[in-house]
């Protein structure tokens, strides 16, 4: 599993290397397919911690060889017309 540099303590500013690299600036793209948060990047374990914090009751997935971290909503999404 890839990591990335560890982020710096809350008084000290981001390198230019973690602000790339790291939650959530390091998204390289981002979808919203069926109510589903899609982060493509390079994630890790620590950032699925992050993700859960910061959408808590919503499930979390590090997918396709952690290029892909999923955001599930808390209930059902029902689309148009359902």
């Amino acid at each position: 599993m890839t990591t990335g540099p560890d982020l710096p303590p809350p008084d000290r500013a981001f390198t230019v290397d973690e602000y790339h690299c790291r939650w959530p600036t390091g998204a390289e793209k981002t979808e919203l397919i069926t109510g589903v948060l899609l982060f493509m990047g390079e994630w890790d374990e620590r950032d699925v911690d992050i993700a859960r914090r910061t959408y808590p009751g919503r499930t979390v997935r590090l997918r396709f060889e952690s290029t892909v971290l999923e955001v599930h909503p808390s209930t059902p999404v029902r689309l148009p017309g359902e």
